[in-house]
This record gives structure tokens, C-alpha cells and sequence, in this order.
């Protein structure tokens, strides 16, 4: 029988896990069983889920409330649609508010997995659009925009344009306004980018900021495209992931979408309640079609642990999922002396993400696209920051000069 399963990390100083797991896998399906006569179990078998792995920690000397244990339970495809949100309240739903208990990773079936398509452009088909493959990409992010005219917002965007960036996204704060309605920023933007292009010889992708009500955000998608957009940037977890998967798999929305993580400090953080990072912000994300995901990095300034970062990094390029593979983008405090760590970590295949590391630059926005550019170029070629700086790049040397370098 198909099924998806679900791995949780139960805390108890006194519980019977074996039973608590028993207990999950029949409430969260049939809501009872040994009340049930011979013929309607039978009849009701196929609904039941299943525990799978019981795996208890409790070391000689464990202190109060670190006992804990990891329970995979399987939950019949026949029990829920082919949507995250079903598959969500199945798994999670009101287990979720019953104690201590952290959803960790999920597994689906392949009658699952053939209602979601995926990314429809990933690593590769963002790599095509801007024609480069052998390096990480390079984003920066509009700062300070609530209250610029369109005047203003295209020169925002030409000096981050001429620094090199790959990438320029809208920051998720930036909503349809008056004074830049997505249409006309879209417009202004693009023009701005082919402007650059003719000067950096780099083709670039302007994610704009994809708001409004729900019900009007495929139309919202649609004219922002018709204005030139080659890329969207979306809220998902305001929202909701199936949103994303609707617009995802649009045949209309012929663009990349990337993924922002508002909101996503509310799930993972606790040890001990929520869903883990790797779910959230890689499985689903990748399953709901993002192409790019960003979240917090371990190095900057809203850090999340290495090893969650690690996880996230891995849903997202991992081959055991049929999709496409989704860009992971850590983000937050990024400056230039930590290329040669996030590519440490990341290996080529990463969008290096910063903002105030550009536009905090002291020699300019435009100096601060370079210095990235030319720390990923010292990275890539082994040679240290500073000896790279040295060597007549005077934009790096003053990043490292401001915030530091390798650690």
C-alpha cells in the first residue's frame, strides 16, 4: 500500500514511546481501533498508519527532558489528496499542539510526488537564463525602498547592476504601491538591466516582490511578466505552499520563482516544538516548485545552526527526490570575507546573497557588487582574500578593511 511517512522527535522524561508512537499512528488516522468490531477493521485496515521505527535515546545519566525518541510512522496515500496542506494536517495537524513533539523529515510515495512537478527552471535552467555554470551567483537586494519614486528605485538598481551581480531581488517588505506599482518598477528595472548589460556584459534576473490578496496574485504574476519580469520573488509561507505550487506549475508564469523565508522563525527554531528547517525551508520548499530558497545563513547576522543549514542544503540538491534541484541561498549579514566560507560549504552551486554587504560598501553600492565579485573570483582561483586584494583590488580591500575576512 502507498504511502508517505513522517519522522518526529518525541520528548518525554516518562512516556512509553512505543505506545505514544501507536497512539499517533491510529488517532492521526482512524481516531481509535481496539473499540472497533473484527469486520470494520478490516474494512478500515487500509486507513491505518503504520509505526515504522521506534528509536529511543535515553544514555546512562541523561538529565530531565533530554530523553527523547525518533518515531517514523506511515500514513496510506488513500487517506488524504494530493496537496501539502492535506498532507500537512495528516502528519502534523492537531498532533502538533500535543506536547513535545518536532516534525523532522517527511518521505513520499511516488503516487504522491506525481501531483507536484517541481521547480520548473532549478540550478540548471537558472544557470541557462543567465549563462554562466561554473561559479556561484551573485544576488544583492534593494534596501531602504518604502517611499522611493521609480526615479529613485532604477538608480538604486543601476549601481547594483554595474557592481556585477547575477541577481537583484525586491526586499519582501516591498509591496504594490502608488509610487512603485509592480508594472512600472518591473519596466523601469529592466530597461535599467539591459542599460548595465551593455557595460558588465552579465545578463541579470530582477525578482520582483509578488504581494496582494491571494486570489489576485496569479494575475498580479501575469502582468508583471507581460512588463518584463524574468523572475518573482514570493512570501511562501504567508501564503501558503500550495500557493506556491499553483504558481509554480503555471504554464503562463514562464519565470522563476524564489522562495522567502518570512515567517519560517515562528516553525523550526525550538529543539523541541515546530517543524525542522530542513522541512520547511527544503522539502516542501522543493516540492512546491521554488527554484531558488533562501534562508538564514550560518555565518551572518539572523544565524541558524551549520548543521540545519547543512540539512536545508541537502533537500535541496539531494537526488532522491525526482524533481529538479532548488538554488539554496543563505542570507543575512553577508559580507565579502565569508565567499571562500559559504563556497566552503556550499560548493558552486549557491546564490551568495547580501545586502547591507553592498550597499554598506564605503566606497559605494557599485564597489560593493565588485568586491563579491572579485572574492568569488579569489576563492575560486585558492588564492586568499587578502592577497587578491593586494593585487589591485582595492573594493575588496576595503570590505575586508570594514567587516573582515576569512574565518
Amino acid at each position: 500500500m502507498s504511502s508517505c511517512t513522517a519522522t518526529y522527535r518525541l520528548y518525554d522524561d516518562k512516556a512509553d514511546f512505543h505506545k505514544k508512537a501507536e497512539s499517533i499512528a491510529v488517532g492521526m488516522t482512524v481516531g481509535s481501533w481496539t473499540e472497533l468490531p473484527q469486520a470494520k477493521r478490516e474494512s478500515m485496515q487500509k486507513h491505518l498508519g503504520q509505526v515504522l521505527k521506534v528509536y529511543v535515546h535515553e544514555p546512562e545519566g541523561v538529565q530531565p527532558g533530554e530523553r527523547y525518541a525518533d518515531v517514523t510512522i506511515a500514513y496510506p496515500d488513500v487517506n488524504f489528496s494530493k496537496d501539502i496542506p492535506a498532507l500537512l494536517v495528516t502528519v502534523f495537524g492537531k498532533i502538533s499542539m500535543d506536547g513535545r513533539i518536532k516534525l523532522n523529515h517527511l518521505g513520499f510515495s511516488d503516487e504522491y510526488l506525481s501531483a507536484f512537478p517541481g521547480p520548473k527552471f532549478g540550478i540548471k535552467g537558472i544557470r541557462d537564463r543567465l549563462g554562466v555554470h561554473n561559479r556561484p551567483l551573485l544576488m544583492s537586494i534593494f534596501k531602504s525602498v518604502i517611499g522611493l519614486d521609480l526615479d529613485e528605485l532604477r538608480d538604486q538598481f543601476t549601481r547594483q547592476a554595474l557592481g556585477g551581480v547575477d541577481l537583484i531581488k525586491d526586499d519582501e517588505i516591498l509591496f504594490d504601491n502608488p509610487l512603485t506599482p509592480i508594472e512600472k518598477r518591473v519596466e523601469v528595472c529592466m530597461r535599467a538591466a539591459e542599460a548595465a548589460e551593455k557595460e558588465t556584459g552579465k545578463k541579470l534576473l530582477y525578482a520582483a516582490n509578488l504581494t496582494g490578496p491571494t486570489s489576485a496574485l496569479r494575475q498580479q504574476a501575469l502582468r508583471a511578466i507581460d512588463a518584463g519580469a524574468n523572475a518573482l520573488l514570493f512570501n511562501v509561507l504567508s501564503y501558503g505552499y500550495d500557493v506556491l505550487h499553483e504558481l509554480s506549475s503555471d504554464s503562463a508564469i514562464n519565470v522563476p520563482i524564489a522562495a522567502h523565508p518570512a515567517l519560517a522563525g515562528a516553525f523550526y527554531p525550538s529543539p523541541h516544538y515546530g517543524i525542522s528547517a530542513s522541512v520547511l525551508l527544503g522539502q516542501l520548499m522543493r516540492l512546491a516548485g521554488a527554484d531558488l530558497v533562501l534562508f538564514p545563513s550560518p555565518y551572518g547576522s539572523v544565524t541558524m545552526p551549520k548543521e540545519e543549514n547543512m540539512a536545508i542544503r541537502d533537500e535541496l540538491l539531494s537526488s532522491t527526490l525526482p524533481l529538479r534541484t532548488s538554488m539554496p541561498v543563505p542570507s543575512a549579514g553577508i559580507h565579502p570575507g565569508l565567499v571562500p566560507m559559504i563556497i566552503r560549504d556550499f560548493g558552486t552551486d549557491v546564490v551568495i546573497n547580501a545586502g547591507g554587504g553592498i550597499h554598506g560598501h564605503p566606497m559605494g553600492t557599485e564597489a560593493g557588487g565588485k568586491a563579491f565579485v572579485q572574492a568569488i573570483e579569489a576563492a575560486q582561483k585558492l588564492i586568499s582574500l587578502a592577497d587578491y586584494a593586494a593585487a589591485g583590488h582595492p573594493e575588496l580591500q576595503k570590505a575586508l578593511d570594514t567587516w573582515g575576512g576569512e574565518r
